[in-house]
């Protein structure tokens, strides 16, 4: 398909809430296997379509166990809580320690329009969240609590 650039801090479109998809179609399965190309040629572990410049709520993730491709995604329980490192593809460079929720359940949509449900914890379930908070316009940046490497303004 084909690979997109990837947004990069600060512009302000990373700060803006993404649209709810109303009706899947082939311009949707397009985006998600550009996004996935994009994902997988940067490298990185996951993406949100704001990242490409398009406000939809549409994120794919894919940790070493399969693409997960969701759209209209949202947390629907969250568990425990755990401080791990978190990089961005938007923000080359910058990594810090991050407190999100240890286990989550998600709920979104398939390309298909099937209502999917992933139970997550560890890696996976950081992953989801951090892409969750891209449709909010909220970057890791935010949560950090210890910087590990280049926080941003200061590399």
């Amino acid at each position: 398909m084909a690979v997109y650039q990837i947004v990069l801090y600060p512009d302000p479109l990373l700060r803006e809430k993404a649209q709810e998809v109303k009706k899947i179609t082939p311009n949707i399965w397009k985006l998600l296997d550009n996004m996935a190309d994009t994902m997988y040629a940067a490298p990185g572990v996951g993406l949100a379509a704001p990242q490409i410049g398009v406000l939809k709520r549409v994120i794919v993730v894919d940790v070493g166990e399969g693409l997960i491709e969701l759209i209209n995604p949202e947390i629907v329980t969250a568990q425990g809580r755990e401080i791990g490192p978190e990089g961005c593809l938007s923000i080359p460079g910058a990594q810090g320690e991050v407190p999100r929720a240890a286990a989550v359940v998600v709920r979104g949509l398939d390309r298909h329009g099937r209502t999917k449900e992933i139970k997550a914890e560890g890696f996976l379930a950081r992953a989801l969240q951090h892409e969750i908070d891209h449709l909010d316009g909220v970057l890791f940046i935010d949560k950090v609590v210890r910087w590990l490497e280049n926080k941003p303004g200061e590399e």
